[in-house]
């Protein structure tokens, strides 16, 4: 009768222990929400649409250039050595000019896309973490560094509702 108590208490003890260890752990998918909330949407066609911008300068500044030397090669027979110079090197000053400013926005281009998903993931981080709390989740873990989980784990349409409902559009400083 004791054996059978001890057996049963030992038992008992083990299944405490295993029910306070279990800890709750869920996945998110950060791209998803970034690429199909609405304000994600909305920065994503900001971003796209300075790059478009940016990409039809390079197209513009390509055919000048592309003019100013056919027109330089061109008069190549009808000018002076000097004056035939003159006018390659001021092509080739206006080339590095042009250059500069393209760098300059392609740097404006990548810092305006780091703010945003910046901003984007501040936003995002506060509802994550209310939302651990609310639902007693003590670990979550992104999407793309898992390699295998239950889909029942996986709380990205739920944080996606709360997102969409509360962040309609994030404005870049």
């Amino acid at each position: 009768m004791i054996k059978k108590f001890f057996f049963y208490f030992i038992i008992f003890i083990f299944n405490i222990n295993n029910s306070f260890a279990s800890e709750k752990i869920a996945f998110i998918d950060l791209n998803y929400i970034f690429l199909n909330s609405n304000a994600g949407k909305n920065l994503n066609l900001q971003i796209k649409e300075q790059k478009e911008n940016l990409d039809l300068e390079i197209k513009i500044f390509k055919k000048e250039i592309d003019d100013k030397k056919n027109l330089i090669t061109a008069q190549k027979n009808v000018l002076s050595q000097s004056e035939y110079e003159k006018k390659v090197l001021d092509l080739e000053n206006n080339v590095k000019e042009i250059n500069l400013k393209i760098s300059q926005k392609n740097r404006d281009l990548s810092i305006f896309k780091s703010k945003a998903e910046k901003q984007f993931f501040e936003k995002l981080n506060i509802i994550v973490e209310k939302y651990s709390i609310s639902n007693s989740i003590n670990l979550i873990l992104k999407k793309e560094n898992l390699l295998m989980g239950k889909k029942n784990l996986d709380i990205t349409e739920d944080i996606f509702k709360i997102f969409n409902e509360n962040i309609k559009e994030i404005i870049i400083n």
